[in-house]
């Protein structure tokens, strides 16, 4: 019988590169989606990235965060581009969606395929739009558009200042 590789004594890890932990994609992060991010990875065993499984009520029981909380982060988490949904699951059947980590290679039936870390493309918002659109007028838009159907606009009629039921005379 052959021996095992593996030491015994060392426990898995999860990698936190710098690169990583100073992206603008993970310090924008809540503190619920590092959470689930980190119970992600505890579910990760090197093999089944695409298949690790973390469903809502394990990530609420697991971490003591809501449903409502435990939603918005894999929300958050997925449009940051930390985490793939690979397979839906079902509530019905009882199946927990597959995730994918982006930060870590993916066995395929194909061969192996790099890590995504789509992280790395994650930009903020800001209240005027992208950077690469930016606007050609710094107040807007000089009119107002015109209708493209329907009626044309009219003038505004002053409004009467006699209510009824008043008396006017006095």
């Amino acid at each position: 019988m052959g021996k095992s590789k593996r030491k015994p004594d060392k426990e898995q890890y999860v990698n936190l590169p710098y690169a990583q932990l100073k992206s603008e994609a993970w310090r924008s992060l809540s503190g619920a989606a590092i959470k689930v991010w980190l119970e992600l990875h505890t579910r990760f065993h090197g093999g089944n990235n695409g298949n690790v499984r973390l469903s809502m009520n394990e990530a609420v029981k697991a971490l003591g965060i809501s449903k409502g909380t435990a939603q918005r982060a894999f929300t958050e988490l997925e449009e940051k581009g930390f985490i793939a949904l690979q397979n839906p699951g079902n509530w019905y059947n009882r199946k927990a969606h597959e995730w994918r980590l982006t930060t870590k290679r993916m066995q395929t039936p194909k061969g192996v395929e790099v890590a995504t870390n789509d992280w790395q493309r994650w930009r903020a918002k800001t209240k005027d739009g992208p950077p690469e659109y930016p606007s050609s007028s710094p107040m807007g838009p000089s009119r107002n558009p015109r209708p493209v159907s329907g009626s044309t606009r009219e003038p505004v009629r002053a409004v009467s200042k006699v209510r009824l039921g008043t008396k006017v005379g006095h």
